[in-house]
């Protein structure tokens, strides 16, 4: 059973339809690309599936469970997690503030004991300054644990947001093209990242990117999106030599 299902998925604003009949499976452990085009679609794609946007038709299940008509943070508490195209940090937070912030959610004490400051509270505290610094080692920001998150340089940012995602303990992970803005040799290291966390972390993920260096070199199956259908699925090497593909998006054969 596929960990994600989409059937039939369609969007529209107003009489623009920005989605039409997508269906897309992801099984447990794949990493997978979606790509195409700007205006395709793609980041659509992930609002619909984190409860920014409802969808006009079609069938989602996540985990076997419907995901229609949640709250985005109903979607993070069933296992689904993701970061976005613009860097969304609690700007004025420290950076360890921003990955606590995610653990939140899944806190082992109550509001009472956080009001009336009993031992849980305290307990439960530490246990998340702890885990929130386990993630900043891994990903090389423990020495900027206590600095403001908006002062840390671009390609920190990125790992930030990525780590405050794996704070929320996700099965599934969307990462809406966290290359861009990032130089080649930056690209290469989130390629290397994002391999290293899918198997530490046991993770599903389902990548947004238009530096195709990245997706071929990372992604097992891809979709590709235009103008909000899907015009191909396969592997990077059919992707790359698809006809289709190529007028529509890459231009040229991939080598």
């Amino acid at each position: 059973m596929p960990l994600l299902k989409i059937e039939n998925l369609s969007k529209s604003f107003g009489g623009l339809k920005a989605l039409s009949n997508l269906d897309i499976e992801i099984n447990q452990g794949e990493l997978i690309g979606l790509i195409g085009p700007n205006g395709a679609g793609k980041t659509t794609v992930f609002n619909i599936l984190t409860g920014v946007y409802e969808k006009t038709e079609g069938k989602m299940t996540f985990m076997d469970k419907d995901l229609s008509g949640l709250k985005p943070y109903q979607v993070t508490l069933r296992g689904m997690a993701r970061t976005f195209q613009n860097i969304r940090l609690f700007n004025d937070l420290s950076v360890i503030d921003n990955v606590k912030v995610a653990y939140h959610q899944r806190t082992s004490y109550s509001s009472i004991s956080a009001l009336f400051r009993l031992p849980s509270y305290y307990s439960g505290e530490e246990e998340m300054q702890r885990k929130a610094m386990e993630l900043l080692k891994i990903f090389n920001l423990a020495d900027k644990a206590e600095e403001t998150a908006k002062n840390l340089p671009y390609g920190e940012q990125r790992r930030l947001e990525i780590a405050r995602a794996l704070a929320t303990d996700p099965q599934l992970l969307l990462l809406d093209e966290p290359a861009a803005g990032m130089n080649p040799q930056e690209t290469h290291d989130l390629m290397n990242l994002i391999r290293w966390i899918r198997e530490k972390f046991k993770l599903t993920i389902l990548l947004i990117e238009h530096d195709m260096s990245l997706v071929m070199g990372v992604c097992e199956r891809i979709y590709v999106l235009d103008y909000g259908v899907i015009i191909a699925q396969g592997t990077p090497d059919d992707i790359k030599r698809n006809p289709k593909v190529i007028e529509a998006y890459l231009g040229e054969e991939v080598v």
